[in-house]
């Protein structure tokens, strides 16, 4: 697409994002594979990689494929065993560690329990970058160990054949995903086995990798990463194929959806498929999200996806029942103006609390922390923050306070001890007086201003334009004004949805405009019929009644 063909309202939006001269333009709203990707071989270390586990292939060695819990790690520990038995080899498995018993990170246990099975070479998923002294005993154990990862390094890196991890080194693009640097992986092994003549190899048609790409795009949308550069090339293709994947497993979990799997987009990943294999691992059953991503049997696949939407459902209520106490408890104990609320309960299960946490900050704002008791009785926590403090700011001025901690700005994790609980909390306030806070915007701001009339299909084809959207990349925000509120309603099965139906004062033309998980009170402006308003919306397909609807951001005063 010529920059001359563009709306008006797309040249803004781009602007908007940075994206000003031609060739910008039609690299970001034209994705091409081969131009937009970079060789898998300008990952520092990929060489020693493709070497070591060609040569374990050749001596039928006993692989691991370790990887982390989430909907990150298991996709891309899928996407490796898929290329596995494409090549026709059979001598490995996969190893996931169990979120509640044994936590985070590349375990010596898991590493004794590998040895055991004969395994002489494991590859890590989404974990390890930091994991000196697990590498260290697998090596004790004659284990070379391949680390394939994106965190970010924290020091001395591990004695092992390499550290896959675009953070590392000259490679061009620093933000991929656990499971697409495990497709990197894969995509060098096919490309050198087929230049070494390998018959298993040369058998594989050439591109066939790109069938990954909707393993690839889960990851990349679920573990939040940004949606520019190599990611936005990744998922842009991983969407094209994920609709017409041709995983039971992906037929399956639109069959529970109720939806085609042409309709599948980003914001589907975000919101309905990640939840579920998520739910695997929270509830305590990992296994079960990385089957139904590599079955072939569309009659397994439909048991395991009814069996995630039963623990979907059973996590849901367990987060609820959290959230419930949490909220009255911080009532109680907390002003509604403390920027720093910790509470917990032995009974209450480690891998739930960062869902709960964030319902906490979405009605009080602030930092959270929730604490619970795991498995092994080690005393391990969530926290959430609206941005106004930096979590991981805040950690590293309380430092002493925890046994371990790791985060991000909006949200980290901590295990602290059974003596220090109890004072987590005038640490960490009084951690905080050192931090400055973020100033918070009295109204939040958008892209462009719409009225109702201009509601249609095509204004949602035109912003459609610039998906796939997420980090980095963030769905357009329109301020529509001049509107009167003529309906608002609950919805869903538990009321915990809105609906608020508007009307344009001039013409008359109505829409409607929904948000999940949020009451009316919940608003900058609480709308009432009759009120005039002004909404703070993106545009989206109405999959419930048709047509284009809005999604509330906010409901602000006219």
């Amino acid at each position: 697409m010529e920059p001359m063909q563009l709306s008006e309202l797309v040249r803004s939006l781009l602007e908007k994002r940075g994206i000003t001269d031609p060739a910008s333009i039609s690299t970001f709203l034209n994705p091409d594979y081969e131009r937009d990707t970079h060789s898998p071989f300008l990952l520092a270390g990929m060489e020693r990689t493709v070497a070591r586990v060609l040569s374990a292939i050749r001596n039928g060695e006993r692989i691991a494929i370790y990887a982390d819990f989430d909907c990150d790690g298991i996709p891309g520990a899928a996407l490796i065993s898929d290329f596995f038995k494409k090549v026709g080899y059979s001598n490995f498995e996969v190893y996931i560690p169990h979120r509640d018993r044994e936590g985070y990170g590349f375990h010596t246990e898991a590493i004794e329990e590998l040895t055991q099975s004969g395994v002489s070479l494991i590859i890590t998923v989404d974990v390890g970058t930091n994991a000196l002294e697990s590498v260290s005993f697998a090596k004790e154990k004659g284990i070379d160990v391949i680390v394939t990862d994106h965190h970010e390094p924290t020091g001395a890196l591990p004695d092992c054949i390499a550290v896959l991890n675009p953070k590392l080194g000259e490679y061009p693009f620093r933000d991929l995903c656990g499971a697409g640097v495990a497709f990197k992986l894969v995509q060098a092994l096919l490309l050198e086995g087929k230049k070494q003549g390998l018959e298993a190899f040369v058998k594989v048609p050439d591109g066939w990798e790109k069938w990954l790409l909707d393993l690839v795009a889960i990851a990349t949308v679920a573990d939040l990463v940004p949606l520019v550069g190599e990611n936005r090339t990744l998922v842009h293709f991983g969407l094209k194929v994920l609709r017409k994947s041709p995983r039971a497993g992906i037929s399956a979990l639109c069959n529970a959806l109720r939806m085609r799997k042409s309709d599948l987009t980003e914001e589907v990943i975000a919101f309905s498929i990640a939840p579920r294999i998520n739910a695997a691992s929270r509830m305590d059953e990992p296994e079960f999200a990385f089957r139904l991503l590599v079955t072939t049997d569309h009659r397994e696949a439909e048991r395991i996806t009814a069996h995630l939407e039963e623990l979907n459902a059973r996590r849901k209520t367990a987060v609820a029942s959290v959230v419930k106490a949490a909220k009255r408890t911080a009532r109680t104990r907390f002003r509604s103006d403390e920027r720093i609320i910790v509470l917990g309960s032995p009974e209450w299960k480690p891998a739930l609390l960062g869902l709960a946490a964030n319902s906490l900050v979405e009605e009080r704002g602030g930092v959270v922390c929730l604490w619970g008791r795991d498995a092994r009785g080690r005393i391990k926590g969530s926290c959430r923050s609206d941005g106004s403090i930096s979590v991981v700011q805040l950690f590293s001025n309380a430092r002493d306070a925890f046994i371990e901690f790791g985060g991000h700005e909006r949200s980290g994790g901590f295990t602290i001890s059974h003596e220090r609980i109890h004072t987590l909390h005038e640490s960490l306030a009084s951690a905080s007086s050192a931090l400055a806070e973020a100033p918070r915007m009295e109204e939040q701001t958008h892209d462009a201003l719409i009225s109702l009339p201009e509601l249609t299909g095509s204004l949602f084809e035109e912003v459609s334009k610039l998906a796939p959207f997420g980090v980095g990349n963030p769905k357009p925000r329109f301020l529509v004004s001049s509107i009167t509120v003529s309906s608002v309603r609950k919805f869903g099965r538990e009321s915990n949805h809105v609906e608020v139906l508007v009307s344009c004062e001039r013409t008359g033309i109505s829409a409607r405009a929904f948000d999940f998980f949020n009451s009316p009170e919940d608003f900058m402006h609480v709308p009432k019929i009759g009120n005039s308003v002004r909404l703070l919306a993106t545009v989206e397909k109405d999959n419930f009644r048709g047509g284009i609807a809005l999604r509330l951001v906010d409901v602000l005063g006219a």
